[in-house]
C-alpha cells in the first residue's frame, strides 16, 4: 500500500484505513467479533493501519481494543480516536477510558470531536502530548456547514492532522480546507468517501467505465476512493465498513496508479 507523510513528523502513513462508525458499535457474542477482525487482518495484510473510532461509536472502542488484543496486533495499528464532551474534567475522564477501552498508551491520534469544546481540549492535548500519551493531536467535522469555524481553528492552531468530510458528489473540502491543511502543513483525513454511502447506491447500476482500467479499478468502491487519494492534500480515506469483503476491496484503491486532475474531473462528472 503506498504511503504519504505526516508533515509535522515526516513519519509515513498508509493510504487507505478503517472507520469503525456503527460497524464495530456490535455486541460480545463471537459471531459479530469474528467478521470484524477478520476486517483489521485483511487491512493489516494489505499494509494498512489506521484505525478511527470515537466514544460516539458505541462499543466500537472497546471492540477494537479486544480485537487488536486477542490478534496480537496493536504493533500494526495506527489508533485514531476523538474526544467529544464539554469541559476539561470530563474531556480528560473520557479519553482516559478511550486509553482504556482500547489497550493503548499512547494512542497515535486523539482528535477534538466535530470541534466540541475545542479550545479547552485542545489545550489537555498538548500536555498529553508533551507528556507521551499521545502522539499526535488534531480536529475533526463531517458536515461543509462547519468549515468557516474548521478554518479558524486551523488558521490558529498548531494541528498534526485535521479530519474531514470529501467525496466525489461532496467537495467543498478541495476548495477550503484541503488548500489550508496544504499550507499549514497539516495530515489530512477523509471521512465519508463514499458520501454516506449515496455514490455507491447510485453508481452501483452503472457498467464500470473502461477508463477505470487506467488508474487500476475494478470496482466503483476503488474508483471513488482513488478520487480522494488523488488530491495531493490527503493523507489518509478512512471508508468504514464491518465486511472483510468490503475491506478487500477497499484497500486496492491503495496500490497501483492514482487519478490526477483530469481523471479526476471525469469521475465527478460521470455520476
Amino acid at each position: 500500500m503506498q504511503t504519504r507523510p505526516i508533515p509535522s513528523s515526516g513519519e509515513r502513513l498508509p493510504v487507505v484505513g478503517c472507520g469503525t462508525w456503527r460497524a464495530f458499535d456490535v455486541g460480545t457474542a463471537a459471531t459479530e467479533h469474528v467478521p470484524l477482525a477478520e476486517v483489521l487482518s485483511v487491512l493489516f495484510d494489505a499494509g494498512g493501519a489506521v484505525i478511527d473510532s470515537s466514544p460516539m461509536y458505541g462499543a466500537a472502542e472497546g471492540v477494537v481494543g479486544e480485537l487488536l488484543s486477542g490478534m496480537n496486533a496493536r504493533r500494526k495499528a495506527f489508533i485514531a480516536t476523538k474526544v467529544w464532551t464539554r469541559g476539561r474534567a470530563a474531556g480528560i475522564a473520557q479519553m482516559q477510558r478511550s486509553l482504556d477501552l482500547l489497550r493503548a498508551d499512547p494512542i497515535d491520534l486523539m482528535q477534538v470531536h466535530n470541534l466540541l469544546d475545542w479550545q479547552v481540549h485542545l489545550e489537555t492535548l498538548r500536555i498529553w502530548k508533551a507528556e507521551g500519551r499521545i502522539r499526535y493531536l488534531g480536529v475533526t467535522h463531517y458536515d461543509s456547514s462547519a468549515y468557516t469555524a474548521l478554518e479558524a481553528v486551523m488558521r490558529s492552531e498548531r494541528l498534526d492532522f485535521v479530519q474531514v468530510n470529501y467525496a466525489a458528489n461532496d467537495r467543498d473540502a478541495e476548495r477550503r480546507i484541503l488548500p489550508l491543511a496544504a499550507d499549514r502543513g497539516i495530515a489530512v483525513i477523509i471521512n465519508r468517501p463514499f458520501g454516506g454511502g449515496s455514490l455507491l447506491r447510485d453508481l452501483g447500476s452503472k457498467a464500470l467505465p473502461p477508463w477505470a482500467r487506467d488508474i487500476d479499478c475494478d470496482s466503483w468502491a476503488q474508483v471513488l476512493l482513488k478520487f480522494v487519494l488523488g488530491h495531493p492534500a490527503v493523507s489518509c480515506v478512512i471508508p468504514g465498513t464491518g465486511r472483510p469483503e468490503h475491506m478487500q476491496d477497499n484497500v486496492r484503491a491503495g496500490v497501483g496508479r492514482t487519478p490526477d486532475a483530469a481523471m479526476r474531473a471525469r469521475i465527478a462528472a460521470f455520476r
